[in-house]
Parts: structure tokens; sequence; C-alpha cells
């Protein structure tokens, strides 16, 4: 069975989360304290992998502000703690009808819940009870006359009742009466319950993240092992072993060192190829295992006995170090890979719900490590994961995200009223602290997208990406040189944030180009930029260099005629408002920059005009590229002076 929604309610901070949806994977975002926690022990609750949860605590984790109130607020018996929704699978279909037969089911959906100071859970299972009652006096061919008694019999509870009460039942009466004693306390509904509820998953809940241990003294191990007392990074060691492909036992039974020898270097083979593949920070990393005679001027108890050891090689520095004394993110992140390498082998049928995995991991180790969610665990497992950590959103299946807000509202003399923690699939609706990891994940595709490709042409604003683009479209079609469409055209924000961002991407190899506006007061900038040396001087296009002015942006690429007859079609400027060249040189006689000139012609305007915008002649020109046909002096020259910036970007195609 598949876990398609849960709604939890009166659990801790959570009032009412609303029904969630629930995929393959789920990922849970929101700031400390949203309730996200919460949330995964009310699921854990309903089925937990530990036998010994049982019931919910009232009194533990009913919303304590209500808790006095309990019984005023839920008369009719204890509170519901969750409803969840499941999706039978073609197995679970089979394993019912199997028993039940044919048409017992009458849908794919079966619900669970669970309350307050309940063992147990309330299950609703889809059953036509009258299709199995029929299939049963079928099945043991009962007559026309021997089906009559129980002809009214809704239930399999009530014809079994009616059955009993006969006095001289026949032997296929008798034969079927026995069939329905073996449901629960008669009931086809609980047969199939009894059937589903091992098919079910149980729910395996993960905060606290062992961490292997570096070494192992084996004679303590065994006496914690009788007294079953192993420590918890000596269990993620015997653990890893395992999954390396051999035992600790194997490992102490080797009798010749060359025997010894290959079983250690075997696993710490096997070990490096499979780890390894999920952990890229990086690739000059390998795992040894070593089992020696523990030294008389080791700590205690490592200094005596056989002590099994695990170490990290890094080839580039020829040095192996004990495992301990790696980074804690490495230490983690294997640690983390071989427990559940164990859970997948040893747990079987689980939903895995982890609290805050990889905290202590760098952002791309984060990727790492939900690569390893989706190829690992996700075939078999549904993972449900909280965090707060922009690389821990899938960012390419934002569908599977979830956001988690304590909900904070105003009552009526405004004092703020909590709706409790509120868990949304819409998840552009809530608070920016919430949506902070969500948007950082967001920005990150973005910046991949428009920045991290082989060519890269980074511009000054949004404006400028639509000015290339309507231009260069025209000189294609006049099969004159235009940009070429490999190009990644990116905004960058000026000059004075380009050497951070070249700075930022430098090491990825890049074909860059920078074409941006220039004033005189940037000279230092321009300064820095160059001394950086990062980039050839060359790939440092200025708009002054192309509008043969020692100001420019790239408004100034245009004639002052096309620029003017743009401005008035972009702002319908008619009559006394309309634009002129001359008005436009009159504006501001302090620069020589267009743009400069139209806003302050603008300032000048009634107010029924808007203010001049960098944007809206652009996208106005994008929309109606034909101000750019003709052979007018003022679209030439416009032509002219685009096709020598793109003649100087292709120098570097």
């Amino acid at each position: 069975m598949k876990l398609v929604t849960a709604h939890v309610k009166n659990f801790r901070s959570v009032l009412d989360s609303n029904p969630v949806e629930i995929g393959d994977t789920t990922c849970l975002v929101g700031k400390n304290e949203a309730g996200k926690t919460a949330f995964l022990k009310a699921l854990e609750g309903l089925r937990s992998v530990d036998r010994n949860y049982k019931q919910y605590g009232k009194t533990e984790s009913y919303p304590r502000r209500f808790l006095a109130e309990y019984d005023e607020r839920h008369p009719s018996g204890n509170a519901v703690v969750i409803e969840t929704s499941w999706e039978l699978e073609d197995s679970d279909k089979k394993a019912v009808c199997d028993e039940l037969g044919e048409g017992a089911l009458t849908g794919s959906t079966v619900q669970i819940s669970k309350g307050y100071e309940q063992d147990g859970s309330n299950w609703v299972v889809p059953i036509d009870q009258k299709a199995v009652l029929q299939r049963l006096i079928g099945r043991f061919d009962l007559s026309k006359d021997e089906a009559a008694p129980i002809s009214d019999a809704a239930t399999t509870v009530q014809a079994a009742g009616l059955l009993e009460e006969l006095e001289e039942p026949t032997e296929a009466q008798s034969e079927m009466l026995q069939a329905i004693q073996k449901y629960r306390d008669n009931s086809a509904i609980l047969k199939a319950i009894d059937i589903l509820n091992p098919l079910t998953p149980r729910f395996l809940y993960f905060s606290h993240y062992d961490r292997m241990a570096g070494a192992l003294a084996i004679n303590k191990l065994k006496q914690d092992q009788q007294q079953d007392n192993v420590e918890e990074g000596d269990q993620v060691f015997l653990d890893f072993l395992e999954y390396a492909g051999t035992t600790l036992e194997e490992l102490h039974s080797a009798t010749r060192f060359e025997e010894l020898n290959a079983k250690c270097e075997g696993a710490a083979n096997r070990i490096t190829d499979q780890i390894f593949d999920y952990w890229t920070q990086n690739d000059q990393l390998s795992i040894e295992v070593e089992l020696d005679m523990g030294l008389s001027e080791d700590e205690p108890p490592f200094n005596s006995g056989p002590i099994a050891r695990a170490r990290v090689r890094n080839s580039i520095h020829r040095v192996s170090v004990p495992f301990s004394e790696r980074s804690a993110g490495f230490v983690w992140f294997f640690s983390f890979l071989v427990k559940f390498a164990q859970i997948k082998k040893q747990q079987g049928n689980v939903i895995i719900l982890l609290d805050e995995p990889g905290l202590t991991l760098h952002g791309t180790a984060q990727k790492d490590l939900l690569r390893y969610f989706e190829e690992q665990l996700e075939p078999k497992h549904q993972v449900i994961y909280s965090t707060h950590s922009p690389f821990m959103v899938p960012a390419d299946n934002l569908a599977c995200v979830r956001t988690v807000e304590d909900v904070v509202s105003e009552d009526q003399r405004g004092r703020k009223v909590s709706e409790g923690t509120k868990v949304r699939s819409d998840v552009m609706t809530t608070d920016p602290q919430t949506n902070f990891p969500l948007l950082g994940a967001m920005g990150y595709e973005v910046t991949q997208g428009l920045v991290i490709k082989p060519d890269t042409l980074l511009v000054e604003g949004p404006s400028d990406i639509l000015y290339l683009q309507a231009v260069s479209s025209k000189l294609k079609v006049a099969e004159r040189t235009h940009l070429h469409p490999k190009w990644a055209v990116c905004p960058a924000g000026g000059i004075d944030k380009v050497l951070p961002f070249v700075r930022l991407f430098h090491g990825n190899g890049l074909n860059m180009v920078i074409l941006t506006d220039f004033d005189r007061g940037q000279k230092r900038k321009l300064e820095n930029l160059h001394k950086a040396e990062l980039l050839e001087e060359e790939r440092v296009i200025l708009a002054t260099e192309i509008a043969d002015q020692d100001e420019a942006d790239i408004e100034d690429f245009f004639t002052p005629e096309f620029f003017v007859e743009l401005v008035n079609a972009t702002y319908s400027l008619e009559g006394k408002d309309k634009l002129t060249v001359k008005k436009l040189n009159d504006a501001d006689t302090n620069t020589n920059r267009m743009v400069k000139k139209a806003e302050a012609y603008f300032r000048t305007l009634p107010d029924s005009i808007p203010m001049f915008s960098h944007y809206d002649p652009a996208l106005f020109l994008l929309q109606n590229p034909q101000l750019l046909d003709g052979r007018s002096a003022a679209v030439t020259g416009t032509l002219d002076r685009f096709e020598l910036a793109f003649k100087r970007i292709s120098n570097y195609e």
C-alpha cells in the first residue's frame, strides 16, 4: 500500500495541518519551531516500527493550551490525531480478492486513523459484504432453500448469526459458517484489515543520526553483545562491515595473514566503490579496513586484544587517518549511507521519516544526499523529510515540497492568536521566512540555468536582454551578424556586480563576455575588474565603445531619432507631450546618455503619464519589431551599432 494523504490534528503545535498529499518523496520546508517534527512524529505514531510505541500520550502531546478543555472539546470520545489515506496496489487487491472473492473490493483507497490513548487504529476498507456473501454461497454450493435463511443478511456477521441459529444446518451451511468463523469476529471487513495490515508500511523515524566509531575493541564488543549493550557507534561499524560484505567474526576467524589481508582489502574496495558513488566532495579518498592487536600505550579498551579499525586514505596527500578524524560532514554522510543500506535489508516495508538530515553537509553534498534518496531509497520506500536548507529542496521537483508554518493571526482586539501548524502544497503562499529555503533553491537552479552554460554573455539588466533579442532577430533575417543562439544572456546588475559574479563562476571554465553600461564614476570598478585578471580586457565590451561617447547605456546604440520614435510609441505620447530629438537633448544638458535625458523629460510631463522605465521601451520593441523595418537613417544607424556589438561578441564564439 502507498500513503497518499495525511491529516494531523490535535497534536502538539498542530491543531489542524490540512490534508497533506504525500508522494514518493515529500519535502517539508519550514523554519525552526514551525511544527515539522510534530507532523513527522504524528505520522510515526500511527504505525511505528517501534513495537513499544502503542499510544499517543494525551498529557504529553495534546495541545497544552487546550488540555484543560479536552473533555469539553471531544465529548464523543478521544481526539483524533491523524487520518490517512492509502492507495491499494495490485498485490494488495489480489491478496484481498483471493480470500474474499472477486468483486469484494468496491474501491482502491483505504482510510486509517488513530486517536489518543488508542492501542490500535481505525480502518475503513471498501468491502462489498453482499458480494462476499454471494461468493461464499457459490463456493459452498448452497441451494436456493439453503441460502434462504441468510437472504436478508447484509454482512458476514449477520449471516453467521443466522446460520448459528439453525437447529439442523445442512453440510453446506455448516461449511459456510465455519469459513465465516475464521474471520475475526465473523467480519469480512476485519478479515480484509487482517490481510492488509501486514502489507501496510510502518513508519521509521530518524532524528538522531548515529556516527560510526573509527575502531572496535573486539573483546569489549563481545562483552557488550552478551549484555545487549552495544554502543550506537559500534553498531554502525558492525553494519559497515556487513555492508562491505563481511562480518567481524569472519575477519577474526581468519587463520592466515594473506587470508585476513584479502578479506580486509575486499571489504575496503567494496565499500569504497559503493559509498563514493554518492560522495563527490573528494574523489581521492578510499576506505581501508584493518585488524590488528592493541598496543599497551593505546587508550583503553584499544590497548589489548584484537582491534578492528576503519581508516580513510587520501591519495593526493598520501596519508591515511582514522575514520573518526575525518570531517563531521564526511563521517555523517558515510554513517548515514551505511545505516540506511542496512535498513533497506532488515526493515523491509517502511516509510522513512527523516528529521533535518544532512545539516553538517556542504550544499553540494546535500545535493548528493538528495540523489541518494532518489536512487536508493525511493525505489523501495516512500521518504518524508524535513529541512530548512535550500540545497535539500529538490528544485526540479517542487511538486513534492510542502511548506510548514506556525500560522499566527489577530483577533478582533488585535491580539495575536495561533492557528497552529499548517502544511500546504501551495508553496508560494506562506511567509518569507518559511519560503526562504524554497526561494534559495529556485534561485540556485535559475542561476544554474541562466549562467552555468558554456557561453555566457553578461549584461546590465533585463531590458538589455530584450533589446539584444529584438535587434538580433532583425539582423538575422537580413543575414547580417547577429547574436548566436549558443549565448546564454544573463543580467548581472551592473559593472559593480560583475566582478563578484565572475569570481563566483570563474572555476566553471565558462566562455564569458561582458557587455555593460558605463559612466565616468565607474572607472575604478572597471580598473578593479581588469586587475583581477579573471577575464581578458577585450572580453569586457563597454557601451561607450559601441556608442562612441564617454558615457553610454545600451539605449545609446539607438540613433536619437529612432529612440525618440520608440519612446513615443511605447507611451503613446502625442501633441505637446510628444518627444522630439530637440526636447530630448534639452531635457538634461549635463549628460549625453539618452536614458538620463528621457528620465528628465518625463519628470516634466503630467502625472497621468507614467514615469520612464528602462524596461517598457525594451518590451515594446520586442513585441513590435516592425519599428526596425525600413531603410531610414534612424533604423540603419541603429542596426549598424548593434551589429558592431555582435561582431565583438562573435570573436569569442
